[in-house]
């Protein structure tokens, strides 16, 4: 007979078994879906920076991410227990016309004929985008950028010596959040440490100005992302009443869960994994950076899912589950860049990588007795 190792062996390697029949599902309906372009993001954001046009560029950016957040649509899919969208459909890339609309209107009609990073864009998309690119004109961060760039180094550019299209059109990149401290705190703790922070200023001294800015963009943010993840909570409540026992009870916890997290501290796996995804989902429809990665993912993790393996809480093939479930989602985040950009990098990437393994702080080996 064979043990559970040799069950999960192809050609003699490990891995971890059969996906379950849901998440097999939901594998197949993202890979399988579409690409679209998105404008819902591109007229939020375009709404809040013409309201708030006059406020400092901190406050700016933390009432656009509010407005997104209250605003844009949400859904939870089928057959996920993992909730959270970047745009109106999985798959489809919103559009960041704070940091340029130049390639988007230039390739606007031919986004479908690439050779390669196809996207499809219906004809209200394509109006829609038009609608807005007058005010982005000139008004961008790849405009700015252009602007100091020194006439030598534009020759170079345009010859094609060097590119910084990623540079110019993308916002935060190369960051892995310290999620570790954000899983024990919860943005409850950040709101603590911010208003401390804001109540010890002596706004008498002019360097307090940017300081106080800044620390009521961060209470605004954690204010927007906990009332997001409560719009996730209340459509998991009312959807609980339309489905079956089963998925009705699945519902109602993930109802309780994005009650609570990311705004209160983690207290088991599933809660771990939903805080994660909220802010690592949150700061790509903030910035349209790439390389956001979850970092050494099994460190911060791993007590969660001892203890509840512990308590019998969670078995190991429901905590497999939830894995997979995050790692899809995760595909789910898409970027359209311009196609110059698609050149040196094909395939929609966005390198969310993440860290297995590795050294302690005192240089020993790390060996952690989990499945991931």
């Amino acid at each position: 007979m064979e043990t559970k190792e040799e069950e999960n062996k192809v050609n003699g390697l490990l891995y971890f078994g059969k996906l379950s029949n849901r998440m097999e599902n939901y594998r197949e309906s993202v890979l399988e879906k579409e690409p679209y372009i998105c404008a819902e993001r591109a007229l939020l954001a375009t709404e809040a920076y013409q309201k708030y046009q006059n406020q400092p560029t901190v406050l700016k950016r933390a009432l656009m991410l509010k407005s997104i957040l209250e605003k844009m649509s949400i859904y939870i899919e089928e057959d996920t227990l993992i909730v959270g969208n970047q745009a109106a459909s999985n798959r489809d890339a919103p559009i960041f016309p704070e940091y340029t609309l130049d390639f988007v209107m230039d390739e606007l009609d031919t986004f479908e004929k690439r050779d390669g990073d196809v996207f499809y864009i219906t004809e209200e998309t394509k109006e829609q985008i038009r609608s807005i690119a007058p005010f982005w004109e000139n008004n961008n961060l790849r405009a700015k950028a252009g602007a100091l760039l020194p006439e030598e180094v534009q020759v170079f550019m345009d010859t094609g010596f060097f590119g910084m299209e990623g540079k110019m059109n993308s916002g935060d990149a190369h960051l892995a959040v310290d999620y570790k401290q954000l899983l024990e705190v919860g943005l409850k703790g950040y709101e603590k440490r911010t208003l401390n922070a804001k109540a010890a200023l002596d706004l008498t001294k002019p360097e307090s100005i940017a300081k106080y800015h800044f620390y009521d963009a961060i209470l605004i943010v954690i204010a927007a992302v906990k009332n997001f993840a409560k719009r996730y909570a209340d459509l998991a409540k009312e959807t609980a009443k339309t489905v079956n026992s089963q998925r009705s009870a699945e519902l109602l916890e993930i109802s309780r869960i994005c009650n609570k997290v990311p705004y209160e501290p983690a207290e088991s796996f599933t809660e771990a994994i939903q805080a994660t995804w909220f802010i690592q989902l949150i700061l790509q429809i903030e910035s349209n950076g790439h390389s956001l990665s979850y970092g050494r993912f099994d460190q911060y993790m791993y007590p969660y899912l001892k203890a509840d393996l512990n308590k019998e809480l969670i078995t190991e093939s429901e905590a497999v589950e939830l894995l997979t479930n995050l790692w899809i989602k995760t595909l789910t985040i898409n970027k359209v860049r311009s196609q110059a950009h698609t050149y040196s990098s094909a395939g929609s990437p966005l390198y969310q990588n993440v860290t297995v393994g590795g050294q302690t702080r005192d240089k020993k080996m790390l060996s952690i007795d989990c499945r991931f």
